[in-house]
C-alpha cells in the first residue's frame, strides 16, 4: 500500500484540525469529509476544494477506495459509527473517549481483531514529545522509585452539555498515567459537583490506587479562573513537571528528594537534598501530526497502534469506574 486513502467523519471543534493534518501528510490522500452540518461542509469545500464532501456516513462506507475512517464526531456516537466502518472492513481513527461503556469498547476491540483492521484511539499525549521523554526517564530507572503522580487539566469552558468534566477531560490524564506506569490501578474514586447544569459536573477529583502502591490524582473542571494543563511525576531520587501551558520550557526535571538510611527507625533522620533544576531540551513536533504519521504508518505496514483498541478500552474503564464512584459519593470502586 501507497497512500492511505482516509475519509474524515466530523469536521467541526476537534475534527477540523486532522483534516487539516491528514491533508497535509504525503502518506496520505484524504479523499473526503462527511459531515451532518451544512456551514461545517461549506468551510471544507471552501479551504479544501479537492476534498468531496457529503452528508452520508454508509454511502461513504460503500466506496471501497477508502481505506480507513477518521471519527471525530460527539461520544455518543463513537460506537455506533465504529461498528459500522468495522464491518465494513475499515481501518478506524476513532477520538477519545473511545466509547462510553466498556462493553462496546470490549466490542469494537473484537471485531477489529475479526476482521483484520486496525484500530487506534486519539490518545494525543501519548504522542507527546514531553510524555515520551517522561517515559524514557521511568523507563531508565533515573527518577528513582516511582511513588506517585498528579494531574491538573482545569480552565474556563468548554462547557459540555452531552458529558461531564470526567469523561470530557481525564481520557487525556488517563491514557498518561496507564502509558507511563504500564499498568491498571486496582481501584477508583472520585468526587465531584453539579454547579451550572444538573447532573453534569464541572468539577471532578479523582484518585487512581495500584497494587503496588503508586497513586495518581487528577483535577479536572471547566468552571476555573486557571489555564492549568500539568502533570508532576515524583520519584526517590528526582521529580519532574510537564507543563503543556509554556511554550518552549515543557519539561523541568528537579534533582531533589527526601530519604532516610534503611538502618534508622526515626523520622528525624530524614534528610532532604536540593539539587539542580534542569529543564531538558527537548525536539518539539506537533503531537496530532505525529499522531496522524502513527495511525496512517500502521494502516500501511499492518502495525498495532501504541494507543490500540485495547488501550482506549482501558482509558474507558477506568473512567466508568470513577464514574461508578461519582455516583456512589466517592466510594471507592474496584477494577479487575
Amino acid at each position: 500500500m501507497n497512500r492511505v486513502n482516509i475519509a474524515c467523519v466530523g469536521a467541526g471543534y476537534w475534527g477540523k484540525n486532522l483534516v487539516r493534518v491528514f491533508h497535509h501528510l504525503p502518506e496520505v490522500h484524504l479523499s473526503q469529509v462527511c459531515d451532518a452540518d451544512p456551514q461545517i461542509r461549506a468551510t471544507i469545500q471552501q479551504q479544501y476544494p479537492e476534498i468531496a464532501t457529503g452528508a452520508d456516513y454508509d454511502l461513504l462506507l460503500a466506496d471501497e477506495s477508502i481505506d480507513a475512517v477518521v471519527i471525530a464526531v460527539p461520544a455518543v456516537h463513537h460506537y455506533a459509527l465504529a461498528r459500522k466502518a468495522l464491518k465494513k472492513g475499515k481501518h478506524v481513527y476513532i477520538e477519545k473517549p473511545m466509547t462510553l461503556n466498556s462493553t462496546d469498547a470490549e466490542h469494537l476491540v473484537e471485531l477489529a481483531e475479526e476482521h483484520d483492521r486496525v484500530l487506534m484511539v486519539g490518545h494525543l499525549l501519548e504522542y507527546h514529545p514531553a510524555v515520551q521523554m517522561l517515559r524514557r526517564l521511568i523507563e531508565s530507572g533515573d527518577l528513582g522509585d516511582l511513588y506517585y503522580l498528579y494531574a491538573q487539566r482545569v480552565n474556563l469552558g468548554i462547557v459540555r452539555k452531552d458529558e461531564n468534566a470526567l469523561w470530557s477531560l481525564a481520557p487525556h490524564d488517563i491514557s498518561v498515567i496507564l502509558h507511563l506506569l504500564g499498568q491498571m490501578p486496582d481501584a477508583v474514586s472520585a468526587r465531584g459537583e453539579c454547579y451550572l447544569q444538573p447532573g453534569i459536573e464541572d468539577v471532578v477529583f479523582a484518585n487512581l490506587h495500584f497494587a503496588d502502591g503508586k497513586m495518581a490524582q487528577l483535577q479536572l473542571s471547566w468552571l476555573d479562573p486557571h489555564r492549568i494543563r500539568r502533570l508532576t511525576v515524583v520519584g526517590s531520587r528526582k521529580m519532574v513537571v510537564f507543563d503543556d501551558v509554556e511554550s518552549t520550557e515543557k519539561v523541568r526535571i528537579y534533582d531533589k528528594s527526601a530519604e532516610r538510611p534503611e538502618y534508622d527507625s526515626y523520622g528525624d533522620s530524614i534528610s532532604l537534598r536540593f539539587g539542580d533544576v534542569v529543564i531538558p531540551r527537548l525536539e518539539m513536533a506537533e503531537p496530532l501530526k505525529l499522531e496522524c504519521q502513527h495511525f496512517a504508518e500502521c494502516v500501511r505496514k499492518g502495525q498495532t497502534p501504541i494507543s490500540d483498541g485495547r488501550d482506549g478500552l482501558r482509558v474507558v474503564q477506568v473512567l466508568e469506574a470513577a464514574q461508578v464512584s461519582l455516583r456512589q459519593n466517592g466510594a471507592p470502586v474496584q477494577i479487575g
